[in-house]
C-alpha cells in the first residue's frame, strides 16, 4: 500500500519502523519490586504494562493488567496481599527490534493479546510500542 503525505512523497507503510513511533521513556520494573507498587505505578502512569528487568539491566519479563488479575485473585484465594513482581510477571516475552516494520508490528499485535511490546536494539531494551502507537503511524501517513 503506498500513501502519500503532504510532501508529495511516497511512503509505504512497511517503510516505518518501529523506532519512529516508539515511546523511548519506558516505565519499567525490578524483579523484586512489591507488586502492589507496581500496580500503583501502572494505574498513575495509565499504562497498560511494563518490562521487568533484573538487577544488570537485562529484560526478563512483562508486568501488564493481565498478570495483575493474578494479583487480584491470588490475594482472595491467599487472604494475603502482595508479593514481589517477579511472582507475577511472565518471561515469555516478544520483543520488537527498532528496525521492525510497523507492519510486522502490526503482525504482531494482531496474533496475540499483547497490548505493548518492548522494543530493543540488539539485546538493550530502547523503548516500547503500543497498538496506539501503530494507530498513530497510519495517522501520519494522511
Amino acid at each position: 500500500m503506498v500513501l502519500h503525505n503532504n510532501r508529495e512523497k511516497s511512503i509505504m507503510l512497511t517503510d516505518i519502523t518501529a523506532k519512529q513511533f516508539m515511546s523511548s521513556h519506558v516505565i519499567s520494573f525490578q524483579m523484586h519490586d512489591d507488586v502492589l507498587e507496581a500496580i500503583n505505578r501502572l494505574l498513575q502512569k495509565r499504562i497498560t504494562g511494563a518490562p521487568v528487568l533484573d538487577e544488570h539491566g537485562n529484560l526478563v519479563g512483562m508486568l501488564s493488567e493481565a498478570e495483575c488479575i493474578n494479583v487480584v485473585l491470588h490475594s482472595a484465594y491467599n487472604q494475603s496481599m502482595g508479593g514481589k513482581v517477579y511472582e507475577f510477571m511472565t518471561s515469555d516475552v516478544t520483543t520488537v527490534d527498532v528496525d521492525t516494520s510497523i507492519v510486522e508490528v502490526a503482525e504482531k499485535f494482531e496474533k496475540g493479546g499483547a497490548r505493548s511490546f518492548p522494543v530493543v536494539d540488539d539485546v538493550d531494551l530502547v523503548g516500547i510500542i503500543s497498538r496506539v502507537d501503530v494507530l498513530r503511524a497510519l495517522d501520519s501517513l494522511r
